[in-house]
């Protein structure tokens, strides 16, 4: 009998190797924006995260804002943190793209 290489419930089966899934951030609720200081030696930072997409798109997303605010920034651990304080022009991008979007702290 031949070895099993795939199962429509389990997928891939060669070595073992399990089916690979999507990791997606936040639990489908509002995407939230807020700007922090704190442990940043007083700079600002905008950060955005509960985005429920998977680790790739998230990595996309943060390049577009980074290229729409003209900063750095990084897109680690499903939050993505931009150089500055840039929430109303971030609220707007997500906004265009369908996201739910609140301002979040103060």
């Amino acid at each position: 009998m031949a070895d099993l290489v795939w199962s429509s419930d389990g997928g891939d089966r060669r070595r073992g190797r399990a089916p690979r899934q999507a990791t997606v951030h936040g639990d489908g609720g509002r995407v939230k924006v807020r700007r922090e200081v704190a442990g940043r030696r007083g700079k600002p930072v905008t950060t955005v995260s509960n985005v429920p997409v998977d680790d790739a798109e998230l990595r996309a997303l943060a390049g577009r804002l980074k290229k729409r605010c003209g900063v750095g920034g990084s897109a680690k651990g499903g939050v993505i943190e931009l150089q500055g304080d840039h929430r109303e022009v971030v609220v707007e991008v997500l906004r265009a793209e369908g996201f739910d979007v609140v301002l979040a702290g103060g």
